[in-house]
């Protein structure tokens, strides 16, 4: 009677490796700093991988080597063997300086192995590159205020902050 049941689990283990290897599809891709010297953390850098005809995203995040790894995104209708996917930098914990052309990749599978990487580097600087100084020095990176108007009501009376009976109303679109 055990030896059946041995037997069961390990025929139940194969078929749930073998399930499990025949459907996923897994991305491999690092960044590249292109301003840094030899020994950053690379950490916490958001990637954003989209495949065609799929709605769902990943969004891994990087290691401190700055490698990523995740699974393609997928729907459960059939997918294709061989899904056509894009990576995109997103953006990290400090602010990071990409061009556009550096900042997207194709993703394709790379010969001899079971995974998939992007076929482009994706690079990024930590500063504002030389030739682009008078356009990052023009981007004003300054965040206003949030609060809102508030008239003083009697506290005596139980009265709560006027901000609470007021609706504030942004103005939008007037030069």
């Amino acid at each position: 009677m055990a030896s059946y049941q041995v037997i069961f689990a390990l025929l139940f283990t194969l078929a749930l490796a073998r399930i499990e290897l025949s459907t996923s599809h897994v991305l491999k891709g690092s960044v590249t700093c292109l301003d840094c010297d030899g020994h950053n953390d690379l950490s916490g850098i958001k990637i954003l991988v989209k495949c065609t005809k799929v709605k769902k995203l990943a969004m891994p995040t990087t290691k401190e080597d700055g490698t990523f790894e995740t699974e393609l995104p997928k729907d459960n209708k059939a997918s294709p063997d061989s899904p056509k996917c894009l990576a995109k930098i997103l953006g990290g914990s400090s602010l990071l300086y990409t061009s556009g052309k550096e900042t997207i990749s194709k993703v394709e599978k790379v010969k001899g192995h079971e995974y998939y990487t992007n076929i482009q580097p994706l690079n990024f600087y930590k500063s504002c590159p030389a030739e682009k100084i008078a356009k990052c020095a023009s981007i004003d990176l300054e965040f206003g205020s949030s609060k809102t108007v508030d008239i003083p009501l009697p506290r005596e009376y139980g009265l709560a902050p006027s901000s609470y009976y007021l609706p504030f109303i942004p103005i939008i679109g007037i030069p």
